[in-house]
């Protein structure tokens, strides 16, 4: 039985005119809507520690969201991600992420997708667990 490797990479949300609340706003509605996606997990991206006197433990990368996914469904993550962004005025998603020990990134173009894709395909199995 083959066996998939999941791919751990960050949608960051940027916006032609940068606005801290809306972009927050709209990562959290992103992330609501990839929610009910085939993804293994998605949440808000955690930038280390917050800051002194700030009420979370953490901080979060405003605009950017970390997701899990199984390669074969990446395609349909990130088709489902350039509809959204089509949605509102002056948004685009940025895909990052680390695949075979090589940084990737990416604004969804297909060319760029194939790319991946292929380094994908590239890479051996993982193991199957016992």
């Amino acid at each position: 039985m083959k066996v998939t490797q999941s791919l751990h990479l960050t949608i960051q949300i940027a916006l032609d005119e940068p606005d801290n609340e809306v972009l927050d706003s709209l990562a959290r509605q992103l992330l609501d809507e990839l929610s009910d996606q085939p993804v293994e997990s998605v949440d808000l991206a955690r930038s280390g520690t917050a800051p002194a006197g700030t009420k979370s433990a953490e901080a979060i990368t405003l605009g950017a969201l970390a997701v899990t996914v199984l390669p074969t469904v990446l395609p349909k993550l990130v088709e489902f991600c350039q509809a959204w962004a089509l949605r509102g005025q002056g948004r685009t998603v940025k895909f990052k992420g680390n695949l075979g020990g090589q940084d990737f990134e990416f604004e969804g173009k297909a060319e760029d997708l194939q790319l991946i894709l292929a380094m994908l395909s590239a890479l051996p199995p993982a193991a199957n667990p016992a």
